[in-house]
């Protein structure tokens, strides 16, 4: 499964403040081919946009509730905001369901897709194909 992915080796950026989420990512998405880079949000916002600037991912995976606030919203925000980091694809994976909720149109207009937790594996592995493809969010 998923010989064309291994070729094509995209680099996903996850950013979770939880550890055992970015092993499982790391693992589970390497394991499909791709490239992961893991971060738990360990710097102020601009350095972390400054990260995303050097280096851009073809694809963040980006948890809303990060040490306890809204950093994720946040630098989602400040990404979609930067002529250099708004191109770039991003999955909010979250359980703060209520939040995705209030922000949906918000998150529509950005062309963000959502994936809540708790979540099939095969669901994550699909969306993460549609938006890598290029397909707008759902």
């Amino acid at each position: 499964m998923g010989s064309a992915r291994k070729e094509r080796r995209a680099h996903i950026l996850v950013i979770n403040d939880t550890v055992a989420i970015l092993e499982l990512f790391r693992e589970l998405l390497e394991g499909e081919g791709y490239r992961v880079t893991t971060d738990g949000f360990t710097v102020a916002l601009d350095a972390m946009l400054d990260r995303v600037r050097q280096e851009p991912p073809d694809l963040i995976v980006l948890d809303f509730i990060i040490l306890d606030e809204r950093r994720g919203w946040q630098f989602l925000e400040a990404l979609k905001l930067d002529r250099e980091t708004r191109e770039i694809p991003v999955i909010v994976c979250t359980a703060a369901a209520q939040m995705v909720e209030e922000l949906q149109t918000h998150l529509d207009t950005m062309g963000v897709a959502v994936l809540l937790k708790p979540f099939d594996i095969d669901a994550l592995l699909g969306i993460i194909e549609k938006t890598l493809s290029g397909e707008p969010a759902s």
